[in-house]
């Protein structure tokens, strides 16, 4: 009561909601960087009668031509023509490519050696 006058106390309350948002539980994103890859290239002509092909034989003006130690190396690929060769019918060592076929590269024929480090 103040000043004679009664006062009727009320709570303001809010209503409950009568759509409920649901509480989603936190995810975690994780990102893998992918690894740095390193390709080296060794680019030759076949002269037609060459099995044997050497870091001097590679193409002048590309930049420096080499061919890596097959153990410093993940994988490697070889190209002549532009056709993709069988593993077996070569083989790389340090400096050098040796042709396991019977047959040689047609005089012209590209020789492209790939070599990717991971």
């Amino acid at each position: 009561m103040i000043n004679g006058i009664t006062i009727k106390k009320t709570e303001n309350t809010l209503p409950s909601p009568l759509l409920m948002i649901p509480s989603l539980p936190s995810t975690s994103l994780y990102f893998r960087c992918p690894k740095k890859i390193d390709v080296i290239e060794f680019y030759a002509i076949s002269d037609g009668r060459s099995r044997i092909y050497k870091e001097n034989d590679g193409v002048k003006g590309i930049g420096k031509q080499i061919i890596l130690d097959p153990k410093k190396v993940s994988y490697m690929n070889l190209f002549i023509n532009g056709v993709l060769q069988p593993k077996e019918s070569y083989e790389v060592g340090r400096g050098v490519i040796k042709l396991k076929t019977v047959d040689v590269p047609i005089k012209g024929a590209p020789v492209i050696l790939q070599m990717f480090i991971v």
